[in-house]
Order: structure tokens, then C-alpha cells, then sequence
């Protein structure tokens, strides 16, 4: 039996609903044997984060080299990586141990307002990062900050994907929460063909982690072998099922239900 390895590669989370928590869990509920590498500490709950707290570059560097030396993964998943020391860090690492299936979530902003990214590292995410990607995965405020563009409508969402891949991922998915339409629309770009995928939006307050969850569903489904398209279809469908059964944990920005995708399947 050939067992999938992911690695999260990200920020913990002491409310359990983002970062390295919510990539665990994710990896678990999809069947694929989880690791991880803490690139920072956060004091946060559902209603905001208190504190950030930034390991070294050097303990960074030395769990990837613990992971790559006898557990090289299938996959990986960056989330919060918060300076542009640790971002050209983790590159380095990533092409010394030729790590393949590699998904960025360009983790800036908690939904709370809090900055997980500082200023500077933007151009290390664009010079060092994104040539890695194998499928990066921003939001529209992210994309908006990475491109320098305005994404107002669909078209300029579709431009901000060509100058994605333009600096080198290979897949890119523009997230559409963040949209004004009536629905959810996501757009994804393979360098030759744009695909739309649509899903019902949700009015709630309790999403917090979908971007981490999202990014690491993906992870987890490449390492199993699937192809971008396929992984990200299924990443879609476990997020929104994991929006739609809320959890109504906490006084502000909820945590989204790492198990329903499951839970429905096993009920068909």
C-alpha cells in the first residue's frame, strides 16, 4: 500500500481553524498522511489575533531538513510564511529536495484584520515562491496585492491569473469569495484554458480557515496522484461542504467543519 505524504508548511493556529491545525485535519479527512513544518506562533481566537510570533530562519530550515531527509512528501502546502527570510528559506529547501506538487496559499491577512505577512515579502512570494507553485491559490484582495491590479470583474480576475502564471505557477485558481456576484466564482488558468467553477455562496460569519483548508484538500489530492483540475474540483467540494455545515464555534470569525465533506459521503 503506497501511502500519500503532504506537508503543511505554515503558521499554528491556537483556535484550531487555520494554519497548520486546519491543513492536518484536512490531510486526515482526505486520506493522506500529514506532516508539518511551523514557520510561526499565533496567540488567536475566533474574534482576533493577539499575537504573532516568528520562529528563526535556522529552526525553519531544520524541520524541512528533518522531513526531506526520511519522509520526503507527495505534496506541499505553504501558508503563512511571514517574512521574506523564511520565504527564500523554504525555496531553497524545496528545490534541494526536489519537492514536487508544490500549492501556494499566499496567506497575508486573518479574516479578523491582522497582517500575517510583512510588506517586504510580497517580492519574495513573486521572486522566489511562485516559480515553485504548482497551483497557487489567492483570494482577490491576495491577488490584488500580488499583480498590482485592480480585479473589479471577471475579466480582470482573468488577467490577474495570466500574470500569475506569467511569474510561474503552473495552475492558477483566483478564489471568488471575495466577489460581489450572487454566486461563488472561481477562476482557474492552466496557461491555455480557463475554467469557471460556480458554487452557492454563504451568508455567515464562520469562515475562518477556508483559504488554508482549500489549499491544503488540493495538496492532499495531488499527492494521491489526481490532476490539477480534478484536485481542485474536489478541494471546491469539500470547502463548500465544509462552509455549509457550520460548526457555530466562537463569538466572531467561526471555524469552518473539517468533517462534513466526509459525513455526507458516508451518508449517500
Amino acid at each position: 500500500m503506497t501511502v500519500a505524504k503532504v506537508l503543511t508548511i505554515a503558521g499554528s493556529d491556537s483556535g484550531g481553524g487555520a494554519g497548520i491545525q486546519a491543513d492536518l485535519k484536512t490531510f486526515q479527512e482526505l486520506k493522506a498522511y500529514g506532516m508539518s513544518v511551523l514557520t510561526a506562533v499565533t496567540a488567536q481566537n475566533t474574534l482576533d489575533v493577539h499575537g504573532v510570533y516568528p520562529l528563526t530562519v535556522s529552526q525553519v530550515e531544520e524541520q524541512l531538513d528533518a522531513i526531506g531527509a526520511d519522509l520526503k512528501p507527495d505534496a506541499l502546502k505553504t501558508g503563512m510564511l511571514f517574512s521574506a527570510e523564511i520565504i527564500e528559506a523554504v525555496a531553497s529547501k524545496v528545490k534541494q529536495y526536489e519537492i514536487n506538487n508544490v500549492v501556494i496559499d499566499p496567506v497575508m491577512i486573518a479574516k479578523g484584520g491582522a497582517k500575517l505577512l510583512q510588506d517586504e515579502a510580497i517580492e519574495a512570494v513573486k521572486e522566489h515562491l511562485i516559480p515553485l507553485a504548482t497551483v497557487i491559490t489567492p483570494n482577490i484582495p491576495e491577488a490584488e496585492a500580488i499583480t498590482g491590479l485592480t480585479l473589479n470583474t471577471i475579466a480582470d480576475r482573468k488577467e490577474a491569473a495570466k500574470h500569475l502564471h506569467e511569474l510561474g505557477a503552473q495552475c492558477v485558481v483566483i478564489k471568488g469569495g471575495h466577489g460581489e456576484e450572487k454566486e461563488v466564482i472561481d477562476i482557474i488558468y492552466d496557461g491555455e484554458t480557463f475554467t469557471q467553477l460556480l458554487n452557492e455562496r454563504q451568508y455567515t460569519e464562520n469562515t475562518h480557515g477556508t483559504g488554508c483548508t482549500f489549499a491544503a484538500a488540493i495538496a492532499a489530492d495531488l499527492a494521491k496522484g489526481m490532476s490539477f483540475l480534478d484536485a481542485i474540483r474536489v478541494a471546491r467540494a469539500y470547502i463548500q461542504a465544509a462552509i455549509e455545515d457550520d460548526l457555530h464555534i466562537g463569538s466572531g470569525h467561526g471555524p469552518t467543519n473539517h468533517w462534513a465533506y466526509q459525513n455526507r459521503r458516508v451518508k449517500v
